[in-house]
């Protein structure tokens, strides 16, 4: 095999169309671009969201409100039941839950919710427990110590 042999694979390799070559061509006359109009002259692009005048739909809705996006703080949620995978005695972190995977790596604060049964005694320390939670904890023998903003206090 050599150049000279060399074929492009059939359809990969068209004409170009040629247009303003008489009616017969089928593109003649206006050359495909219509009458008149935006598309029918030279330089013409088109416009991103460009409605054909009528008011786009970015200048119809509105702009204004507010999103709390940017200020929210994922909350690590756990309920009771899910400490159940600590060993004895271990003391209950944000940094421990997220090694375990019960909540994901972006949380920043750390709350426990009083679902289920605890039968270890562990010293929880969080952001914030709910009343149950507190009473569950403290009931099989372990502590529930609230964190705000680095220094502790008993829940």
């Amino acid at each position: 095999m050599n150049l000279a042999e060399l074929k492009a694979s059939v359809g990969a390799r068209r004409k170009r169309k040629r247009v303003g070559r008489g009616p017969a061509s089928g593109n003649g006359k206006t050359s495909g671009r219509g009458h008149k109009g935006w598309g029918a002259r030279s330089g013409w692009g088109g416009k991103k969201l460009y409605e054909g005048g009528q008011m786009p739909l970015y200048r119809r809705l509105p702009k204004k409100g507010f999103t709390n996006a940017r200020f929210k703080k994922p909350i690590a949620v756990v309920n009771v039941r899910d400490l159940n995978a600590f060993d004895d005695g271990t003391e209950v972190t944000l940094e421990l839950v997220k090694a375990k995977g019960l909540c994901g790596k972006e949380c920043k604060l750390f709350k426990v919710l009083g679902e289920g049964e605890l039968t270890k005694r562990l010293v929880v320390s969080a952001d914030r427990f709910s009343a149950s939670a507190g009473q569950k904890i403290e009931a099989a023998g372990g502590q529930a110590k609230q964190v705000e903003n680095g220094s502790e206090k008993s829940a």
